[in-house]
C-alpha cells in the first residue's frame, strides 16, 4: 500500500479550523483549493470525512479515527524538523506562556519545567489563569486553552491535546445509591456540577454519526468552579461528576473513583495552542509546541 501525505495538512487544518474557509485562511488558499483537497483525500481513501451541511460540519466516525492518527503523525514529523534544527541552534531567551490553572498545574507546568531543565540558557515564565488574555497586548508567546477557542485574529492555532470526559462516582456512593446505566437514569442521581460566573456546565454525550450532541444537567445541590474541588467531592461520596479523564485517572487506578456508563462513546473537546501569527515562530516557542503536543494527554482511555 502506497502511504502519501497529500492533503493531509489540509485536512487538519480544516479540522482545527472548524471550517473551510478558516483553514484557506490559516494556510493562505482558497476555500476551492482546501475542498479540493478534501475531496481528493476522501476519494483516495474512499470515506467520507466530514458531514458537512450549509451551515456546519463535523466529522464523520472514519474522520474521526484519521484526524487521531494524522495528529500523531504530523506531531513526529514536526518533533524530527525541530529536533534536527535544535541540535543545529542552541535554544536560548524567554518564553512566556499563559495557561488554565488547573490544566497548566497538572498537565502543562511539568512538560515546560522539564524543557526548561533541558535547555540550560531557556528562560520560562508561566502564567497560571482562567482568565482569556490577549495574547499580543499582554506579551504572550504561547496561550494554552481548552475547549471553543472562539476567534481569535491575527493568531495562529494548534491542537496538542484530545481530552475525554466521563461520568464518575465513588464506590460508596455507588454501593449506596447504584450506578446508572444510561443516559436517562442521571436524572435519579445526585451530581457535583461545574458552573462559574452563574453558568452551569451541561454533561453532553454524543449521540450519532452526524456528531449531534445529547445534553443534560442532572439534580444537583453542589456547584463548584473548580474541578480539583468537584473531584474531591466527588471521591466523598457527594455526588456524581462529568469529568476529563486526566484529572481522575490515579484517582480511577487506586480505586478511589469508578468510571460509569463505559459503554457510551465520551464527548472529546480539543486543547489548543495560540501564537501570534509571524512567518518566524521562534525556536523555543516551536519546541514548546512540540513538547506539550507530545506529552499531554491524548484521547487513550483510562
Amino acid at each position: 500500500m502506497n502511504v502519501s501525505l497529500s492533503g493531509v495538512d489540509v485536512f487538519v487544518a480544516a479540522v482545527e479550523c472548524g471550517s473551510f474557509s478558516a483553514a484557506a485562511d490559516r494556510l493562505r488558499l482558497t476555500r476551492s483549493a482546501v475542498a479540493k483537497a478534501i475531496a481528493r483525500l476522501e476519494a483516495r481513501l474512499e470515506v467520507r470525512l466530514f458531514h458537512r451541511t450549509t451551515r456546519s460540519q463535523s466529522l464523520t466516525e472514519d474522520g474521526q479515527v484519521y484526524y487521531e492518527r494524522c495528529v500523531r503523525a504530523l506531531e513526529e514529523l514536526r518533533a524530527g524538523e525541530t529536533a534536527l534544527e535544535s541540535g543545529r541552534r542552541e535554544v536560548s531567551g524567554r518564553l512566556r506562556v499563559s495557561a488554565p490553572v488547573l490544566f497548566g498545574r497538572w498537565c502543562v507546568a511539568p512538560v515546560l519545567a522539564q524543557l526548561a531543565a533541558d535547555h540550560p540558557k531557556l528562560e520560562l515564565d508561566l502564567s497560571f489563569t482562567d482568565r482569556l488574555v490577549d495574547i499580543v497586548e499582554d506579551g504572550f508567546d504561547l496561550a494554552i486553552r481548552n475547549g471553543d477557542i472562539g476567534p481569535g485574529a491575527g493568531l495562529m492555532t494548534r491542537t496538542i491535546s484530545l481530552q475525554r470526559m466521563t461520568v464518575c462516582g465513588s464506590p460508596n456512593y455507588i454501593s449506596m445509591h447504584g450506578a446508572p446505566e444510561t443516559v436517562d437514569d442521571l436524572v435519579a442521581h445526585q451530581a457535583v456540577l461545574y458552573g462559574r460566573t452563574g453558568r452551569i456546565r451541561t454533561w453532553q454525550f454524543p449521540t450519532g454519526p452526524g456528531g449531534q450532541l445529547r445534553e443534560v444537567t442532572p439534580p444537583s445541590r453542589l456547584r463548584f468552579d473548580d474541578l480539583e474541588a468537584i473531584a474531591d467531592a466527588v471521591e466523598a461520596g457527594h455526588g456524581l461528576a462529568w469529568l476529563p479523564c486526566w484529572l481522575i485517572r490515579d484517582r480511577v487506578r487506586a480505586g478511589r473513583l469508578v468510571p460509569l456508563l463505559d459503554d457510551l462513546p465520551r464527548f472529546v473537546f480539543r486543547t489548543y495552542a495560540l501564537w501570534p501569527d509571524t512567518p518566524h515562530l521562534p525556536l523555543r516557542a516551536r519546541l514548546a509546541i512540540n513538547a506539550l503536543a507530545a506529552a499531554l494527554p491524548g484521547s487513550a482511555e483510562l
